[in-house]
């Protein structure tokens, strides 16, 4: 429809749009007969592109937005001629039209863009400008002026910045305008760039951050040369002089015998200055002479044990120094496999008969140093009530213990057992030898510690020139840290992944990434006498009120898909693959509780009812519903798993209390927690399920299903019983819950390509520690 555009104005027609940026009743008026446009800011591009047009006191006066004009090039015709004609913005489905004589002016869409972006960098208003030049710089790449206005953005807003001490982003507006517009003041831009370096290379020195220091220089020579940029000359120069200086410290500490001194300064000398005379050499040497590997870990060992089961840094630094009597060296198609670290052993067909054959012959101090009647004393305690090692399993498969010969322990067992060595689980130390209890018997001893630092020394002579003298394990702050560290060369080994580090960390060519073998049961075990919590029903509540699946896949595995983890139903792992024989406690039939928190919610009335009803029954008070003291052992997946629990059970109506455990320890002590996120290595479920529902285990269990179930396992004769028992006890579990499962890991580890002899399924990470090599 064709109309004169003056009926439209002269008429007093206002159209006012509602848009939802910025204030709910913004309006943006896009006609006027009188005056301009306001200036409305960044507001503008969120309204339509368009042009506005300006007419002549003689027509009206006024103005209108009008859908972008097709002019050719978008360039104003220089001598128009007839009407133009064109669309309103809000007005859908006409068109206007207007002599060109009525015209005064046009304002373009892009050139209004410009104006503002100018205006703006003139105020120093550079995140306001920044908008309007990203469009310009999208929509109208060729516009004449535009590369201009481009570099004096950069140029200012870098200024800006410096004068703010922001030298980081300085130096990066200032590289981005060198790459981008050469030509722009390149005396000026090359002397900033220099003095902004200068400024940025002072910061880092005192920081300590030599290597990135390093590392920023070698770029920016590579991409300027020394000739273009003055800082670099001196800085290199200053480098050159601080790495000679750390390269002469190392010579000498080399020389009086103190190799850690003399690796660290070695390789921060080749940190400085990568390309310095004798560097790597001076490494290799060092590390020739006193080999040393430095592993990552989430948590450093307070306690060390190889046989426990919830403390993944006690098991792992243990096995560094303590030996154990049978030794789990991975999983076979009926249960664990184990070692018997002195030697070989025998069973008799019917399996009523175990006996351990001493080969010390084949062993070096100080197991070589063992005595057959140390070890028949040593398991004959195991089974000895009212001594602290007595274990009920052990007690209740054994009915005799006897020698023949000095290098032949006989163990006669009242039934036959599927698996004996797994009872057998034993630490050894130096008492076995007549020597001090607690001293080492591993291939390293614990020799000094700091706050985040522990440092295992080789406990006798090394076997060969090549072995490690030292392990140092080093506590990292989080995760991502302990990966920055690995890639970087500042770490050897990680022991424990994220499994997005370790998606991440397999893409590098210097790096193995392996997973372990055996996964964990990640679970919430009740620890106080918290009235609520000893509720199975109260229990059952907590469970439907936990969305797991969305913690596991979400929180913790960060949307990746990694086979073997999984929410689970019960204690014991599911195993990694489908007919996986790690999983023969598992029963696959009972699937998980869903994320039900109505359900939850219904749940704990009906509990609240219970309680009250047993308490008017008994005329005592109601127990106070306290809050909930949730504790988790200081690594960032447990506190970012518990972090995610607590909101779930926030929105219950729960009172939580997070309680995050001193480093190394894994199991609040009496009156500070009230149930304990832990992760469990439940992998011989036939031993491992008292030590976990027992009421000697963590769970510390009365209840008279569980025990039943317990003890059926314990007097299974074959692979069948033991299989239906643990299928009856984690059916038991399921309903009773006297743990609360959550779900089942994956872990894996992370080494340099440089560090051999890690080997292959290893259960714990320093399993072949004493074979480990550095091969630079």
């Amino acid at each position: 429809m064709n109309i004169k555009i003056q009926s439209l104005l002269y008429a007093g027609v206002w159209l006012l749009c509602t848009v939802g940026a910025g204030s709910a009743s913004a309006q943006i008026v896009n006609y006027s007969d009188s005056g301009v446009p306001d200036r409305v800011g960044l507001e503008l591009l969120q309204e339509e592109p368009h042009d506005i047009i300006y007419l002549t006191e003689e027509s009206g006066g006024g103005w209108v937005k009008a859908r972008l004009l097709d002019f050719p090039g978008r360039k104003i015709p220089s001598e128009p001629k007839g009407v133009l004609q064109f669309e309103v913005i809000g007005i859908e489905l006409k068109k206007f039209v207007t002599d060109w004589k009525n015209i005064e002016k046009i304002d373009l869409w892009e050139i209004r863009l410009e104006r503002e972006t100018a205006e703006m960098i003139a105020e120093e208003d550079f995140e306001g400008a920044y908008p309007f030049l990203s469009v310009l710089i999208r929509d109208y790449p060729n516009r004449p002026g535009l590369r201009k206005l481009r570099s004096e953005f950069l140029w200012k807003d870098a200024i800006k910045r410096a004068k703010s001490g922001e030298f980081e982003a300085t130096l990066a507006m200032l590289e981005e305008l060198w790459r981008y517009a050469p030509e722009f003041q390149p005396k000026t831009v090359l002397g900033a760039l220099s003095g902004v370096t200068d400024k940025l290379m002072i910061k880092l020195v005192k920081d300590g951050d030599l290597e990135h220091a390093q590392q920023m220089l070698a770029r920016l020579e590579k991409d300027y040369g020394e000739s273009r940029l003055a800082s670099i000359s001196k800085w290199n120069k200053l480098f050159l002089q601080l790495a000679q200086k750390k390269q002469t410290e190392a010579i000498a500490a080399l020389e009086a015998k103190d190799y850690r001194a003399a690796r660290a300064l070695s390789r921060e000398s080749v940190a400085v200055r990568p390309d310095i005379d004798g560097g790597k050499e001076l490494i290799r040497k060092i590390d020739t002479i006193y080999p040393l590997v430095r592993v990552g870990v989430l948590q450093t060992a307070t306690v060390l044990d190889p046989t426990r089961i919830d403390n993944w840094a006690s098991r792992r630094a243990g096995r560094l120094v303590y030996r154990t009597l049978f030794e789990m060296k991975g999983a076979g198609p009926e249960g664990g496999e184990y070692d018997f670290v002195f030697g070989e052993t025998e069973t008799t067909p019917y399996r009523t008969q175990f006996d351990l054959v001493l080969e010390t012959e084949k062993l070096k101090p100080p197991l070589s140093e063992i005595q057959g009647f140390t070890i028949a004393d040593k398991i004959a305690e195991r089974a000895t009530r009212n001594t602290p090692e007595y274990f009920s399993p052990w007690a209740a498969a054994v009915t005799a213990i006897g020698m023949d010969g000095p290098k032949r322990v006989e163990c006669t067992l009242r039934r036959p057992h599927v698996l004996p060595s797994c009872l057998l689980q034993i630490p050894i130390d130096g008492s076995w030898f007549g020597g001090k209890e607690g001293a080492p018997t591993g291939a390293y001893k614990r020799d000094a510690e700091s706050d985040d630092t522990v440092r295992y020394i080789l406990a006798a002579e090394p076997e060969t020139p090549a072995q490690l003298r030292e392990v140092v394990e080093i506590r990292q702050a989080s995760a991502s840290d302990g990966v920055s560290m690995l890639l970087q060369g500042e770490l050897d080994v990680l022991d424990q992944l994220f499994p997005a580090d370790a998606v991440r960390l397999s893409k590098s060519r210097d790096i193995r990434v392996k997973n372990y073998p055996l996964p964990t049961v990640h679970m919430l075990v009740p620890c106080s006498d918290h009235a609520y919590l000893a509720e199975r029903t109260f229990r059952r509540a907590l469970v439907y009120g936990i969305n797991r699946a969305d913690i596991l896949n979400g929180e913790l595995l960060e949307g990746l898909e990694v086979p073997g983890c999984q929410v689970v139903s019960g204690p014991f792992p599911a195993g990694i693959e489908m007919d996986d024989p790690l999983g023969y406690a598992y029963d696959k039939s009972i699937a998980p509780r869903r994320y039900e928190p109505r359900l939850a919610k219904l749940l704990m009335t009906l509990n609240a009812n219970q309680m009250k009803a047993i308490a008017d029954r008994k005329k005592e008070t109601v127990p106070e519903m306290k809050p909930i003291r949730l504790a988790f052992p200081a690594d960032n997946l447990s506190r970012v798993a518990c972090e995610a629990i607590m909101s779930q059970w926030q929105l219950l109506d729960l009172k939580i209390e997070l309680v995050e455990l001193p480093v190394g320890r894994t199991y609040p002590d009496p009156g500070t927690a009230d149930i304990v996120y832990v992760s469990a290595a439940i992998w011989e479920p036939i031993i491992d399920a008292r030590r976990l529902l027992g009421p000697e285990g963590l769970a510390g269990s009365s209840d008279q299903l569980v025990g039943l179930g317990l003890r059926r396992i314990e007097e299974a004769r074959d692979w069948r019983m033991v299989r239906d028992g643990l299928l009856d006890l984690h059916a038991i579990a399921h309903h009773e819950l006297p743990v609360l499962p959550l779900w089942q890991m994956v872990d894996s580890y992370a080494y340099r390509r440089e560090l051999t002899g890690v080997g292959n399924d290893i259960v714990s990470l320093y399993q072949n520690a004493d074979k480990w090599q550095l091969n630079q």
